[in-house]
């Protein structure tokens, strides 16, 4: 018989304790220990079934780290919706340098916030609950520290003009600064 995957125990495991704060430790613990994105398999409960699993963004109750399933899910259809094609995920990936939009980190570099190498993941500048769609304008390439912060909160891409008044603005260091990252990232050396 096989062994149910790692979304299924997480389902079971939130269904034993409806009503009940649960830690991010025991979330993971029951995906198992060999699931690094039980993250993303909560997030796809909370938006591809419905399920209302609140956080501390959601309730000023929790603290970070903590999750409750309100209620029991009503059954939903599962219906299988098309995901951002492999053409369209190639296409952001290689307009954005590979490179994550939020903090700049490039896949395989050890992301300070985690110590796990960076991955990339394409992620909506508005959210599709929010009316965003899956086009190349609305899509950019963020890591998975950022894409889990960035979910109903970023607003667009800063425009150049804008980005430019606000270096603009900046002390020299802080100009210099960013000089030095931009030829850093562009491959052009001091």
């Amino acid at each position: 018989m096989r062994k149910p995957g790692s979304k299924q125990r997480i389902r079971e495991f939130l269904l034993e304790h409806i009503g009940e704060v649960v830690s991010s430790t025991q979330i993971s613990n029951s995906a198992g220990a060999e699931v690094s994105e039980w993250a993303r398999r909560v997030r796809e409960l909370r938006e591809d079934e419905g399920w209302r699993i609140i956080t501390h963004h959601d309730s000023m109750d929790l603290k970070p780290g903590q999750y409750m399933l309100k209620e029991l899910p009503q059954e939903k259809k599962v219906t299988f919706k098309r995901g951002i094609s492999t053409k369209l995920r190639a296409e952001v990936l290689d307009r954005n340098g590979f490179t994550c939009q939020m903090c700049g980190l490039c896949p395989g570099e050890i992301d300070p916030a985690t110590g796990r190498r960076v991955r990339l993941h394409i992620g909506h500048i508005v959210d599709k609950n929010l009316g965003g769609k899956d086009e190349l304008s609305n899509l950019r390439a963020l890591c998975s520290t950022c894409n889990q912060g960035a979910k109903n909160v970023t607003g667009e891409k800063p425009s150049s003009i804008w980005l430019l008044s606000q270096v603009r603005r900046a002390g020299q260091d802080e100009q210099r600064a960013v000089l030095a990252a931009l030829l850093k990232k562009f491959g052009r050396e001091n």
